[in-house]
C-alpha cells in the first residue's frame, strides 16, 4: 500500500481526528473521576479502571472510525459508501466542533482548580508605604509602657483602614527601638519609603504625643507635631496623627474615609484604658498562655465597662479564637462559648467594623470549623482592612483546612508583604510547607524566623523535627541537642524525646521527662498526660516495660479528666487512642480513633483530618494487623497533613524506615515498599 494514499485515507475517514477527540474527552473523564470519587469515597481503584478502561478503548476507537462511517441513513461501512455520498468531511466539521467545546470546558476546570491567586503586594517600596516605629513611654511611670503601645498600635489601625496606603503591620516593626539610627537599612527590610518616630507622655488626666515622619531614602524630616491633649481627648489624636500621616503621602481621603478615621471607639474612658491594656498583651512577641490571659482579663473588664464597646469585643473574640486553635488556651466549651457571644455583640453593634467581621470569621474557623462562611467573613474583612495583615494570614489558614494548598501560599505571601518580620506568620508558613513535605521550603521560611528571634526554640525543633523526616539524624540530634526545653514548649520536648526514640537511645530521654513531670503545670491542660504518655513509649523502649505500664496506666487517667470538656479535640483524641493501644486495649483505642476521625473528617480538614488515619495505622501496627497499618500508610504516604504526634511532620518513607511503632510491620513486603518511596524529599 502506497503510505502517502493511506495517510490520506486516514485524514479522510476523520480517524485523526477522532483520536484527538477521544484524548481529550478521555482527559476531561479522568479529571472528573479523581476529582468527584474521593467525595463519595469511591474506592481508589475505581479511578484507576476508568483509566484502564480508556486506554483500552482507545485503538477501538481508531480501528471503528477506520472501518465505520456515519451517513445520514446510520453507521455503515466505509467500503460501503460511495464516495459521492460521503459526510466525512462534515463529520469531520462537526468533530472539530465537539473537540473545541470540550477544550473549552478542560480550560473551564483547569480555572476552576487552580484559582486566581490573590493580587501580592510589590516587593519594592512604594512612594505611599510606611511604618511606625514603636512610641517611646516617656511616662514618668514605666507601667505606662502600656498605653504609648496602644496608641502607635490605634494610630496604625486607623492607617491600615486607606486602602491606597500599604502600612506594615506592628508585629514587624516592634522588634526595633523607637528612635533607631539605621533608618535606611529599616526601611528596607520593611519595603517601605516612609517611617514615624513617637513617643508619648501620660501624667494624671494629660497626655502629650510627640511624633515625626522621616523619608527613609534621605533620613531627612518631612512632618512633626506635638500635641497635648486631656486623657478623654485621646481618639481625636490619633485621627489628627493618623490624617496628618496620610495627607504627607498625598492620599486624598473620602467623606467615609474621613468618618472612619474619626470614629471614637467608646465614650467611657476606662474602658478604653482597659482595652488598651489588654491590647499590649495581644502585641508582645509571640502568644503564649500567659499573655492571652492578660489580655482576655482586661479585654473582658473593658466589655464590663462598657457593653457597646465593639471593638473591645471584637478583640476578645479574637484573642479567644486563636488562643483556641493555637492551643494556647485548653479547647473547654466554656471558652467556645465565650468566643460566640464577644464575636457576636461586636459584629450586633457594627456590623461592617472590619475587626468584628474578622471575630466573626476566626468563630466560625476555630469553634464551629465551618471553613467556607469563616471564608466569608474573612474575605468581607479584608475589604474592611486592606493593610492588616492578620486578615491575609487568616485567609490562608482556612483555606490551608480545605486543602486549597497553593491560594493558601499565596496569602501567606501577600501577608508577609504587610508583615514581612512576624515570626509567628512565617512559622506558620513554613508549617504549611512541612504539611506537604516541601521541607527545604520550611527550613528556608524558618532560617527568616531565626533571623528576627535567633532564641526562638520551637523553630529549632522544628527544624530538628524536618531533620527528622528526611531521615536526617545526625542533622536533627545537632540541632535539638543544645535545647533545654521546658514542658511549656511540648512541641521541643516531644521532638526531642521522637529523636531519643528514632535513635533508639532513650534512656536519658526518659530520666529529663520523668524530672519534667514531678513539676506539673496546671495551666498545660491534657498536655501533662500527651507527655506522660511519651515517658511511657521512651521506657518501653529502653527495656522498662513495668515502668511504662504505670506511665501508660497514669497518661489515660490524666488524659480521660479532660474529654468531658473537651469532647471533640482530636489530639487528645488521638493521645488517648494511643495510650489505650500501648495498654493493650485494642477495643478502647480504636473507639477513640474513630471519635478523632468523626470529630475532624478527612473531606472537611485537609489538615488535621487525617491524623485519625495515622493514629489507626499506629493501632494497626501495634496489634499486628499488617493489612490495615499498610493500606492506612499508603494512602497517608501521598496527601500533605499535620502529623498525629503533635510534631507538625507528616509521615514519609524515612519515618517509616526510624519509627520504631512501625517494627512488627518490617517483614512485609508491602511495609518495605512504601519505606523506600520517593514521595518525600
Amino acid at each position: 500500500m502506497d503510505p502517502k494514499k493511506f495517510f490520506a485515507e486516514l485524514r479522510r475517514r476523520n480517524v485523526y481526528k477522532v483520536a484527538v477527540a477521544y484524548g481529550v474527552v478521555s482527559w476531561l473523564l479522568i479529571q472528573i473521576a479523581t476529582q468527584v470519587f474521593p467525595i463519595f469515597e469511591i474506592p481508589n481503584w475505581a479511578a484507576r479502571l476508568i483509566v484502564l478502561l480508556l486506554a483500552l478503548g482507545f485503538p477501538i476507537a481508531l480501528v471503528l472510525a477506520w472501518i465505520y462511517e456515519l451517513t445520514p441513513e446510520g453507521i455503515t461501512r466505509t467500503t460501503n459508501v460511495a464516495p459521492d455520498q460521503s459526510i466525512a468531511r462534515s463529520t469531520g466539521r462537526k468533530l472539530d466542533v465537539t473537540i473545541i467545546l470540550v477544550l473549552l470546558t478542560v480550560i473551564a476546570v483547569l480555572a476552576l482548580r487552580h484559582p486566581s491567586p490573590p493580587k501580592l503586594p510589590p516587593e519594592i517600596a512604594t512612594e505611599k508605604s510606611v511604618a511606625l516605629l514603636p512610641f517611646e513611654n516617656q511616662s514618668e511611670e514605666p507601667a505606662n509602657a502600656y498605653f504609648a503601645a496602644g496608641v502607635q498600635d490605634e494610630i496604625l489601625t486607623r492607617l491600615s483602614r486607606i486602602s491606597d496606603l500599604k502600612v506594615i503591620s506592628r508585629t514587624s516593626t516592634e522588634r526595633y527601638k523607637s528612635a533607631p539610627a539605621n533608618l535606611t537599612e529599616i526601611a528596607t527590610q520593611l519595603h517601605v519609603s516612609y517611617l514615624v518616630e513617637g513617643s508619648v507622655q501620660k501624667s494624671g488626666n494629660q497626655v502629650r504625643v510627640n511624633v515625626q515622619m522621616i523619608r527613609a531614602a534621605t533620613g531627612s524630616q518631612v512632618w512633626a507635631d506635638t500635641l497635648d491633649r486631656e486623657l478623654t481627648d485621646i481618639f481625636s489624636v490619633e485621627s489628627e496623627i493618623a490624617q496628618a500621616i496620610a495627607q504627607q503621602l498625598s492620599v486624598t481621603l473620602s467623606g467615609a474615609q474621613k468618618q472612619t478615621l474619626e470614629a471614637k471607639a467608646t465614650e467611657v474612658p476606662a474602658a478604653y484604658d482597659e482595652y488598651l491594656r489588654g491590647l499590649a498583651f495581644t502585641l508582645k512577641a509571640g502568644t503564649t498562655p500567659a499573655s492571652n490571659l492578660g489580655a482576655q482579663k482586661h479585654l473582658r473588664e473593658a466589655v464590663r465597662l462598657d457593653p457597646k464597646f465593639a471593638l473591645a469585643w471584637a478583640l476578645l473574640a479574637n484573642v479567644d479564637a486563636v488562643s483556641l486553635f493555637t492551643y494556647n488556651f485548653q479547647p473547654t466549651e466554656a471558652l467556645m462559648d465565650e468566643t460566640q457571644h464577644a464575636s457576636e455583640m461586636a459584629f450586633s453593634l457594627q456590623p461592617d467594623l472590619g475587626e468584628a467581621l474578622l471575630a466573626k470569621g476566626y468563630y466560625n474557623f476555630a469553634c464551629l470549623r465551618d471553613y467556607p462562611a469563616a471564608t466569608d467573613f474573612f474575605l468581607r474583612a479584608r475589604q474592611a482592612l486592606p493593610n492588616n495583615s492578620r486578615v491575609p494570614e487568616a485567609l490562608a489558614l482556612v483555606t490551608r483546612r480545605q486543602g486549597l494548598w497553593e491560594q493558601s501560599d499565596s496569602y501567606f505571601e501577600e501577608a508577609e508583604g504587610l508583615d514581612p518580620r512576624n515570626p509567628s506568620l512565617l512559622t506558620q508558613h513554613a508549617l504549611s510547607y512541612v504539611h506537604l513535605r516541601r521541607f527545604p521550603d520550611a527550613v528556608r521560611k524558618l532560617d527568616q524566623v531565626l533571623d528576627i528571634t535567633p532564641d526562638d526554640i520551637d523553630a529549632v525543633a522544628l527544624k530538628g523535627g524536618i531533620a527528622q523526616a528526611q531521615g536526617d539524624l545526625r542533622r536533627a540530634s545537632s540541632l535539638l541537642t543544645p535545647l533545654q526545653p521546658t514542658a511549656d514548649h511540648p512541641n521541643a520536648v516531644e521532638t526531642q524525646a521522637y529523636e531519643a526514640l528514632l535513635e533508639r537511645h532513650p534512656e536519658q530521654m526518659v530520666n529529663r521527662l520523668r524530672e519534667m513531670l514531678m513539676q506539673l503545670d496546671p495551666k498545660l491542660g491534657y498536655i501533662n498526660g500527651e507527655l506522660r504518655f511519651w515517658l511511657g513509649w521512651l521506657q518501653d523502649a529502653s527495656g522498662d516495660h513495668q515502668a511504662a505500664q504505670a506511665s501508660w496506666q497514669e497518661a489515660r487517667r490524666e488524659l480521660s479528666g479532660f474529654l468531658g470538656r473537651q469532647p471533640k479535640n482530636v489530639m487528645l483524641l488521638s493521645d488517648l487512642a494511643l495510650t489505650s493501644v500501648s495498654l493493650g486495649d485494642k477495643a478502647a483505642a480504636l473507639a477513640f480513633a474513630e471519635r478523632a476521625a468523626v470529630a475532624r473528617p478527612v473531606q472537611e480538614d485537609a489538615v488535621s483530618g487525617p491524623i485519625a488515619i495515622e493514629v489507626l495505622a499506629r493501632i494497626a501496627a501495634r496489634t499486628g494487623d499488617v493489612e490495615g497499618a499498610t493500606t492506612a500508610l499508603q494512602r497517608l504516604l501521598k496527601i500533605p497533613y499535620d502529623g498525629a504526634l503533635g510534631l507538625s511532620a507528616p509521615l514519609t518513607p524515612a519515618l517509616l524506615r526510624l519509627d520504631p511503632m512501625f517494627d512488627p510491620l518490617r517483614s512485609d513486603r508491602r511495609f518495605q515498599q512504601l519505606t523506600v518511596s520517593k514521595t518525600a524529599k
